[in-house]
Parts: structure tokens; sequence; C-alpha cells
């Protein structure tokens, strides 16, 4: 989508849509005086008629016939106190009032740069549609491709980085979306790594890709234990995003199940169908390094990702079976549908000892445990590192993403303990996204670590606010406030 800053009056702009917020707790601004006057001061009894009384959320769109430059006037309802969640929130109903319109003009209640970065990034991520797979008549035909943020000035430099940031984001975005959404078919662990390697080589970062048999050599005998059954090659890419003079080092590890049958354990029916969305960690991963090179930003990120299928080939492996990890401790296998934490727990090593960062981050729809105690639409964020937590926490605010930090609790531990191995990869029933992050804890050694669980929001079946069904690409943006404000300590 192409979005422009605009100094145009709101009356005088050329669009087919003109945005604007109004407040029911407020008085109505000048520039929706100044609307209504020109559309003969129908408003009130409009509104009456249709029952708009400006509640967040609520849209009236009436047609402007001539009085004003722009064709349809959209007027939508803002809580009125916080400018950059009203900018969001304009910005997305604008992408959802269009049917056949293709440019919107928005009149942010407050233009400064925090609200221009929200909009953009809202008016990209809101116009998102997956339609890789519509042919001929199916394909969406509405949608908008232009947008105007009014009363931006164009000549501001902070106006204009705001409004790149908030695109680059939004691009990253969608691009995990587009990962997240696509048929495990055809993204597979080979294609998967090759369509990373192919971004990264966009922007000149360095790409590692590593197959079954590097992976053989290396001993990550977890990571390759998942994929025994599945008649694809396993993948492992790493990229590195290392400005000159960075001072500190992030580590991303994503988790890359680009299908999970279960294995053995195998899943029914119901519970596979949207499996495919089980690398949605790996998505964000991938979004999150790309978008940091395209800003520039002064902190060395690195992207690896453990990409397999879980599935219930000859050679699959099975309940009972002993495996020796990448660190060398030896891992007895309890349920082979908990996969994803055998092969992090390799990338993990891997990680900590290759690369010896500042911090590692992982990003993994890890467990249904976590669905059950936060629901769909929170993450969990498990850490032991308070400083971290709240940091994090301050930067999923600024992107309007939810987690809520979980507990490392250690009374659990012992669940995990083996009577014939070091330990197991599954605890007790009770707390199994606790013992899931206990489980990876024990592949980071002493490096300042936190673990992400993002089963919830990272693949829904239906929209809920500004998320959309299918892959959401959950986590790019909070990861990339949480680096910038690395780059502004």
């Amino acid at each position: 989508m192409r979005i422009q800053l605009s100094s145009d009056s709101p009356l005088a702009i050329d669009a087919d849509l003109l945005v604007v917020g109004i407040a029911s707790t407020s008085k109505r601004s000048v520039d929706v005086d100044k609307i209504d006057r020109a559309l003969g001061g129908s408003l009130a009894d409009w509104w009456k008629d249709e029952g708009f009384e400006a509640k967040p959320g609520q849209v009236s769109k009436l047609p402007a016939r001539g009085r004003i430059k722009a064709r349809w006037v959209v007027f939508v309802g803002i809580g009125g106190k916080d400018a950059v969640a009203d900018a969001r929130g304009l910005a997305h109903a604008a992408t959802k009032a269009s049917s056949r319109q293709k440019s919107a003009a928005l009149v942010l209640s407050e233009v400064n740069v925090e609200s221009v970065r929200a909009a953009a990034e809202a008016l990209a991520t809101g116009a998102y549609e997956y339609t890789t797979y519509k042919t001929g008549d199916r394909k969406p035909k509405g949608g908008l491709s232009k947008a105007f943020l009014v009363g931006a000035d164009p000549k501001s430099s902070e106006l204009k980085a705001a409004l790149k940031a908030g695109k680059v984001v939004a691009e990253a975005v969608n691009l995990a979306r587009d990962l997240v959404n696509a048929p495990p078919n055809d993204l597979h662990p080979v294609t998967f790594a090759d369509i990373f390697r192919e971004e990264a080589e966009k922007l000149g970062l360095p790409t590692t890709v590593w197959g079954k048999k590097e992976l053989e050599k290396a001993g990550m005998n977890l990571f390759l234990a998942v994929n025994r059954g599945s008649a694809i090659e396993p993948r492992m890419v790493h990229v590195a995003y290392e400005p000159e003079g960075a001072t500190q080092k992030v580590a991303f590890v994503g988790k890359g199940l680009t299908f999970d049958s279960g294995g053995l354990c195998i899943k029914p029916p119901k519970s596979m169908d949207t499996m495919k969305c089980d690398m949605a960690g790996a998505a964000a991963t991938v979004g999150i390094v790309l978008a940091a090179a395209k800003l520039k930003l002064p902190v060395a990120v690195h992207a690896i990702i453990g990409c397999t299928e879980n599935m219930t080939g000859a050679a699959a492996y099975r309940p009972g079976d002993v495996f020796t990890s990448l660190d060398g401790k030896t891992v007895e296998i309890i349920n082979t549908d908990a996969e994803g934490r055998l092969v992090l727990a390799d990338v993990l090593a891997w990680t900590r000892d290759t690369l010896a960062p500042d911090l590692i981050i992982d990003h993994a729809t890890l467990t249904g445990a976590c669905m059950v105690a936060l629901g769909n639409y929170r993450a969990a964020l498990y850490t032991a590192d308070d400083e971290l937590a709240k940091a994090y926490d301050a930067a999923a605010g600024a992107a309007d993403e939810k987690f809520w930090r979980m507990p490392l609790d250690e009374d659990l531990r012992s669940t995990l303990d083996s009577s014939i191995a070091d330990l197991k990869h599954v605890g007790g029933p009770y707390g199994g996204s606790i013992t899931a992050a206990l489980f990876l804890k024990e592949f980071v050694g002493k490096s300042r670590w936190m673990h992400l669980d993002i089963a919830g929001p990272a693949f829904l079946d239906g929209s809920h606010g500004r998320m959309p069904r299918g892959g959401t690409g959950f986590g790019v943006a909070t990861a990339v406030r949480y680096l910038e404000s690395l780059a502004g300590a």
C-alpha cells in the first residue's frame, strides 16, 4: 500500500474515502464541524437515523455527493483519550470500510510521530488479505491501495521516519502472515529456508542454511528425531544483521514446524487441520530480522530457525526412545506431539555456544496449555530476568500486542526427571506451558533468555479486533519495539 503525508485540507483532498474520528465523550472537532457544514448540516439527523453514537469502533459511512472532494465520508467512533490508539482504530476502520474504494484520507485526531507510525502500520496490516491461491473472479476486487494522512507535514523528517517505520513493521508482519497462511505442501522446510535466504540476500545479510548432513555432523539429535518420520529434509537457517558499531547482540530463535501431525502420538483430525501454523514462531523470527535490517537499527540481530515436519513415517521416533542432545544431555521421549521443544533445545544450545549473544529470545507455538491458561489473544512470557520482562512489556504496549508473564516455577522441575535418562521432555499433567519452558531452560545455560509461547494469538479461526483470521504475524511488532528501546538506551 502507498501511504503519504498530506498537508491538504480534509475538504479538498482527492480520495475515495475521507475517514474522520469522532469521540462520544468530547466535543466535535473543528474538522467534523467543517465537514458537517459542507454536507448541509445533516450529520445529526443522519446519525440519529443510523443509531450512530460514536462508540469506539462504530462506523457511519455516507456519500459526499460532490459537496467535498472525497466521494464518501466515513466517521469512526474513537476513545478520544489516546491519540495513538485512535490512529490505529481509524486506520483499521478505513481498510474495512472500503469495498470498491481504492484510496482513503485519514484525519488523525492528533498528528505526531507515534500516531503517524501507528496509522501507517494499521493501514498496511489492516488491508492484508491472503490471496495467493485465489483465481479468476474469486480474487478480491476491493481493498485500499493508497492512503493519505491528512494534516501531516510531508516535509517533516521526523514524520517521514515514523511513516517509514510503520510501513516496514507492517511489511514484516504481513510477510510472517503469508508464511503462516501458506499451505504445507508448498511451504515445507526446504522452501521455507529458500524464502528466508532469498529475503535476507535482498538486504545483503549473511545467511547459512544447514541440511540434514550438517545437523547430523553437529550432533543435533533431538532436532533430527522429530524429522525422522518425514520424507522432507529438515533445515536450520541462520541470518545475521550486524551493523557497524553495534554494542549489543540479540539472537531470536523460532520454532519452524511446517506441519505437525503429532507423530506416532497422532493428533485427532480436528486438531491437525491448522497445523501448518506451527511454524509461526519461525515466521515471526524472519520478520524481526528483516525489519531490523530495513530500519538500520544499531543492534546486532541474529535470527535462527529450526524447520521440520513431524510426521508418522516408518522411521518416526517413538515414546520411550532416548536421544542425546547437542549439548550432551540425554532426553527420554514421552509424547511425540511435544516435538517443538526438542527442535528448540538443539537450536538454543547451538545459538548459546556458537553466537554467545547478550540475549536469546525464542518465539514458539509451543503448548495448548498456554492457550488454556491465557486464551487466544495473549501470549505467555517466561524469563527469570525482571528487568527484561518489564522492558518487553513496555515494548508490547507500544506495539499493541498482549503478553502475560508466567512463572518459571522450579517446584515443577522434578516432573521432568527421568528414571533412565538425564531428563524427560514432558512433565506431569499440570502446568504444561511452564514445564515446557523449564525444559527449554535446560539448554540455554547461563544465557540471558526469554521464551515466548505464542500458541494462542499466532493463528486465529476468526478475526479479532485488528488481528485477521489465520496467521497474524504476532510478535514481530513487539520485538522491533524492544530492539528500538535497546538502540535508544
